[in-house]
């Protein structure tokens, strides 16, 4: 059980970060001729497109894509729990928050993830990567600000750092929110 466990949540959380990576990449307003946006819009298509139907986008918000990653989060969440009983728990109110939540943190998970391999490439390929392009334009919106207040001091540029300092703070306060969910639904 262990192993379908682990290979259905790798999946899972694959997807949704595509997905999640789809909707920003169209909030940036990203190059879409990169080839690694057109590799992220055609391995997302098949699912949006049918549900850009009935979903219109909020401007500049992929609302298609955001309504099928909620499922998917709460999918998440319940299926350890029907591998390991066999019983799929009904979902409730704190289920609802706690989906909300995840959801959040899959988004602080992209991100963290992103601002790595920008950092990375940037020892590496120096801006001649398209992913590097790609990865440019996605986290520059997010560390823009912090290099306003923090400069580059001596050639180092300690924006990401700041931003990794940032999400690993609102994943402290998720433990807290949750904690407290918890405590007032739980019981």
């Amino acid at each position: 059980m262990q192993f379908l466990n682990f290979v259905l949540l790798t999946a899972l959380d694959l997807y949704i970060a595509i997905l999640l990576l789809r909707v920003w990449m169209q909030w940036v307003r990203c190059d879409f001729y990169n080839p690694f946006a057109q590799f992220i819009v055609k391995i997302t298509q098949p699912v949006v497109r049918p549900l850009r139907r009935f979903i219109p986008a909020v401007g500049p918000i992929d609302t298609a894509s955001v309504v099928l990653v909620y499922p998917l989060v709460l999918i998440k969440i319940m299926l350890p729990v029907w591998l390991t009983t066999g019983q799929f728990i009904m979902p409730s109110a704190i289920i609802f928050l706690i989906g909300i939540i995840e959801l959040l943190t899959a988004v602080g998970k992209l991100v963290f993830w992103l601002v790595i391999a920008r950092a990375l490439l940037s020892w590496i390929s120096q801006g001649k990567n398209p992913v590097d392009y790609v990865l440019i334009q996605l986290t520059e919106p997010l560390m823009a600000p912090i290099r306003r207040i923090i400069p580059t001091m001596g050639g180092l540029d300690f924006s990401a750092m700041i931003v990794m300092l940032i999400l690993y703070a609102l994943n402290a306060l998720r433990y807290d929110v949750m904690g407290w969910l918890v405590s007032m639904f739980g019981s």
